[in-house]
C-alpha cells in the first residue's frame, strides 16, 4: 500500500461555493460556509479569540471571495472561525 503524501503537501480540498454565502466586512468581500458538527473531523485555532474549535464543534469556514495577489485561489486563504467570532467581526 503506497503511503499518502502529508497534508501539507496536498493541495487544499475544494470547497463548494454553491453552499457558500458572501458577506462584505471592511477588509473585502469573503464567502463564508457552515461547518455542521458532523462534519467537523479536525481541531482548528480561530483566527479571532485564538481560541480551539475542537473536533466535532459547529463553526464556519471563510475565504476571499477575490485571491490574494501571488495566490491561485482565495480557498487557499481560508480560515476556520467559531460563528460568534466571525459575527463580531467588523
Amino acid at each position: 500500500m503506497a503511503k499518502r503524501p502529508s497534508k501539507h503537501l496536498r493541495p487544499p480540498r475544494p470547497l463548494s461555493t454553491s453552499f457558500a454565502r458572501s458577506e462584505a466586512k471592511r477588509d473585502g468581500t469573503w464567502l463564508i460556509q457552515s461547518m455542521p458538527a458532523g462534519r467537523s473531523v479536525k481541531d482548528y485555532l480561530c483566527p479571532g479569540c485564538h481560541q480551539s474549535i475542537p473536533a466535532g464543534a459547529p463553526h464556519l469556514v471563510a475565504w476571499p471571495s477575490v485571491a490574494p495577489i501571488g495566490a491561485s485561489s482565495g480557498v487557499d486563504h481560508r480560515r476556520h472561525w467559531h460563528s460568534a467570532c466571525w459575527a463580531r467581526r467588523a
